[in-house]
């Protein structure tokens, strides 16, 4: 216990499991499956959290330590480090890239309530302009629920969001012990490098976003740095707890869908129908039935539909109560009588419901229209990865000006080279997740990133011009 404050001081496990449930997620494990080639995406994901996620991770750890009292977030360590313009743009991007993540949750709470009612795959053959306005009806519902007494909505979320969890450790504690318990027909796997080793081609490079994209968030955690017991010594501890964590459940999981689905014949619609194929054969393996898929679609349908109404507002309450006003349009600023910012959330509005209609002009089928979502979610969201590590490459160049209860590395020239390598590698990830061969993804690939984070250049602007004109009025 804190004795001036009465605060239970937290430990190095005890922030291991909180960042595992913040970071790690059963759909990371479905991704990896399908893109990496079923049961090569094990070695896919050793190498992802050892020679990116543990450094990621303790750096996030020194600068919420060095940043204790700024706030935690990202647009904050930036303004300290480098000044209030930088920390608008670094502020922008984490609330824009969130777009692609909205546009997305429609049409996977569709996709759930879908098995939840049929217990069955029939989403997958929808049309995807009936699927997409489907999605767009679900989307206005959220927007006009967002900032409307969402208490309720935020306990079911994080209700939906731990049954969600504990299901999907289920499943890989269920599916490692079902060959030794269950009489279930299981796919063989041949124990061999082959079966195992990844070819190390394009196909792998391109395919790296959707690795990076399923590790990060480590920043959620950087508040708590300050409130362990020994930060110095068990950050980096709970860290390394939190790897090897992830590390196991993705390879157990990876190995769990490897005794259900033949690595050599990934059905084509796993990033639609995956976990949900998974757990209703996990059912058929235990003679339940349908109960765990049912059980995972209704928590999956309020998880997704929470999260949505959920991130449409928290991170723009975060881009416009802490950004500098100078580089924010007056309009932008304009609250209602609830304390929603109606002009930010319209803005929302547009921008998502933009993402959700125009795939569907030109992405035909709904398996394929998921996998574009996962994938320009993938290229997108890890954009905001960048500033952390512009960061702390600013902390580490800064020297003793920020000290800090806990080092990653007490060398400058060390941690620079990390913060060096962690910004080149999610960039490189970004850049070559963006190809696609086909034309119309391609196009949307390249259009998404560069427009939403244009759209930041365009605000300082405009708010600009607003304050030459109200000085002329003067």
């Amino acid at each position: 216990m804190n004795r001036n404050t009465g605060e239970k001081k937290i430990l190095w496990y005890s922030l291991a499991f909180m960042a595992f449930s913040a970071v790690w997620g059963f759909g990371n494990v479905i991704n990896g499956f399908s893109e990496y080639g079923g049961l090569k995406a094990i070695v896919s994901w050793i190498l992802i959290f050892a020679i990116y996620f543990i450094p990621y991770a303790l750096m996030v750890g020194e600068l919420g330590s060095a940043f204790r009292n700024a706030g935690g977030g990202v647009s904050s360590w930036i303004h300290e480090t480098i000044g209030p313009k930088m920390a608008y743009y670094a502020g922008w991007t984490y609330w824009v890239v969130h777009m692609p993540y909205i546009s997305q949750k429609p049409s996977s709470a569709v996709i759930a309530a879908s098995w939840a009612i049929f217990q069955d795959n029939r989403a997958s053959a929808m049309n995807t302009a009936l699927l997409q306005a489907i999605c767009l009806v679900v989307f206005l519902f959220a927007l006009y629920l967002s900032g409307r007494g969402v208490g309720v909505l935020k306990r079911l979320s994080t209700a939906a969001g731990s049954a969600m969890f504990f299901m999907s450790m289920l499943f890989v504690v269920m599916m490692m012990a079902a060959p030794g318990v269950t009489d279930g027909n299981f796919v063989e796997i041949q124990w061999s490098a082959e079966t195992f080793l990844p070819s190390f081609d394009a196909g792998f490079l391109m395919s790296l976003s959707i690795l990076v994209f399923a590790v990060g968030g480590c920043e959620k955690i950087s508040p708590y740095v300050n409130k362990m017991k020994d930060p110095a010594r068990d950050f980096s501890r709970g860290m390394i707890a939190l790897a090897v964590m992830v590390a196991v459940t993705a390879v157990l999981g990876t190995i769990s869908l490897g005794l259900m689905f033949d690595s050599e014949h990934i059905p084509g619609d796993l990033m639609t129908n995956g976990a949900y194929y998974a757990f209703e054969r996990l059912g058929e393996y235990y003679h339940v039935g349908n109960f765990f898929v049912i059980a995972y679609a209704l928590t999956n349908l309020v998880g997704q539909f929470s999260v949505m109404v959920l991130s449409i507002d928290a991170p723009l309450r975060m881009l416009l109560e802490s950004a500098d006003r100078t580089y924010i349009p007056a309009g932008l600023l304009k609250k209602n009588e609830k304390g929603v910012y109606v002009n930010g959330q319209k803005l929302i509005g547009l921008i998502a419901a933009v993402l959700i209609v125009v795939p569907a002009f030109g992405i035909r089928n709904v398996d394929a229209l998921v996998r574009w979502l996962v994938k320009v979610n993938s290229v997108c969201m890890p954009l905001r990865y960048l500033w952390v590590f512009v960061a702390y490459i600013a902390l580490k160049m800064g020297g003793e000006k920020f000290p800090a209860l806990y080092r990653f590395v007490r060398r400058k020239e060390t941690g620079i080279a990390f913060g060096v390598w962690c910004f080149v590698f999610t960039a490189f990830a970004c850049l070559t997740g963006i190809y696609s061969e086909d034309p119309f993804q391609l196009i949307l690939n390249i259009v998404t990133p560069f427009v939403l984070v244009g759209l930041g250049f365009i605000m300082p602007m405009i708010a600009n011009k607003e304050r030459r004109q109200t000085n002329e009025k003067l």
